[in-house]
């Protein structure tokens, strides 16, 4: 009886992995989440920014509409909700940047910008995107 215990521990034995291959396993999974990772975030951020310089130009082509309707662009005071009640934009809602926030409208003399503050949602940081450099 004793040798077929021991038998049958041996045929267990080999059919579970021991701590070491264990450890080598979830080190090597460690390693590759360390180098994958950061280049999938730095890409989701880019996706991003592009989508955002996408909307603008749709905006841009909603304002040169108006424009075309109406001999002027809205003022930087009446801005994108001007749009929205005229029905420019194809769902009637103001579109939303890729951070779920409001892009700033500025007329300066039929000099138009579109601002998106980035994910900070905040004036003045490195994230800011202005349509006239995405163009």
């Amino acid at each position: 009886m004793n040798i077929k215990k021991n038998q049958q521990i041996k045929k267990n034995m080999k059919k579970a992995f021991s701590l070491m291959e264990l450890m080598v396993v979830i080190i090597i999974l460690g390693l590759l989440a360390a180098f994958v990772l950061p280049s999938l975030t730095g890409k989701s951020d880019d996706a991003k920014i592009k989508l955002t310089c996408i909307q603008m130009k749709s905006i841009d082509q909603a304002l040169k509409m108006y424009k075309i309707d109406n001999s002027a662009y809205p003022s930087t005071e009446e801005g994108l909700n001007l749009l929205v009640e005229k029905k420019y934009f194809e769902d009637n809602k103001e579109p939303l940047d890729s951070w779920k926030s409001k892009y700033v409208y500025i007329n300066d003399e039929d000099n138009i910008d579109l601002i998106s503050f980035g994910g900070n949602k905040k004036e003045g940081g490195n994230d800011d995107i202005y349509y006239s450099k995405c163009k």
